[in-house]
């Protein structure tokens, strides 16, 4: 599929009156793995692409060019529909322009841009959140919508206002993102889903959720007019863990053939990197 038929498949999703989950994926070979399950949505989050950029924390530290170059990976590996948390935009409402144009061009078919204060400021407390002015995430959320060139790209507010200002500042803000032109309302810090309701009913766009207690359930954010609900990272955090206790059989001079239980068969590693189509292509090109 090419992008826009990516976005288009996208779209028809958020258009419908379910509510998805998409596969955390941080690299090419996650992103094949997951479509091989069955997945059609992806979501590479920003701490994720950190993470496995980087090996550093969710502190802004990556650069655009990095996020769009792992982001080029992988939408050139997989068909996956991919979602990103492309964080404030790095920077004021021009670099926002400039993140919407490198991440449409790498392949994304929906962005979220969130009105938090990022980086941390000098002198910031530990663990607050803080919400740039709600006329600066306007205008941010404007750019991005000028910036856009196919109108198959979705992009989303992302708003942290439910834990700073809660439902009735999440609702103004809401709105006025919502005047921007956005494709959809992203919430950070839902508890109930009264909140969403009261964030769906007053703009009428499809809600992405970001975090949840797990006792709410996904059908009911479906009638609350939520299309996506994230479900963490635990993937990344799972290679990490196998990569560990792999590594660690090893260097403890433990036998390769032991782990044979608990790593991918050769089979199963040729389908993930197209080793047919590779040999095909050796046989007809380098012969």
């Amino acid at each position: 599929m090419n992008y826009t038929e990516r976005r288009k498949r996208l779209r028809n999703i958020f258009s419908g009156n379910q509510c998805h989950s998409p596969a955390s994926v941080f690299d090419p070979l996650s992103a094949r793995v997951a479509e091989s399950v069955g997945y059609e949505i992806g979501m590479l989050a920003g701490s994720v692409a950190s993470n496995t950029t980087l090996a550093a924390p969710d502190l802004i530290v990556l650069t655009l060019t990095e996020f769009a170059d792992q982001i080029r990976r992988i939408t050139r590996a997989s068909s996956l529909s991919l979602l990103v948390d492309a964080d404030h935009g790095y920077g004021n409402a021009l670099n926002v322009m400039r993140t919407v144009e490198e991440l449409e061009h790498s392949g994304v078919s929906a962005m979220s841009i969130e009105d938090t204060v990022l980086p941390t400021r000098f002198g910031q407390k530990e663990g607050a959140d803080e919400l740039i002015s709600k006329e600066e995430a306007v205008g941010k959320l404007k750019a991005a919508v000028a910036a856009r060139r196919d109108p198959s790209l979705m992009i989303a507010g992302r708003s942290s206002a439910l834990k700073v200002e809660g439902t009735e500042g999440a609702v103004a803000r809401a709105k006025a993102y919502a005047a921007t032109g956005v494709d959809a309302i992203f919430l950070v810090g839902v508890e109930s889903i009264d909140q969403v309701k009261a964030v769906h009913e007053a703009v009428k766009l499809p809600i992405i959720v970001g975090s949840a207690p797990a006792s709410l359930k996904r059908e009911d954010f479906a009638k609350a007019g939520t299309r996506i609900v994230l479900q963490g990272h635990q993937p990344v955090a799972a290679a990490v863990k196998a990569l560990r206790e792999v590594y660690e059989h090893l260097f403890k001079g433990g036998a390769p053939a032991d782990l044979k239980s608990r790593v991918a068969s050769n089979d199963e590693m040729n389908k993930l990197t197209r080793n047919d189509d590779y040999r095909t292509w050796q046989r007809d090109y380098l012969r």
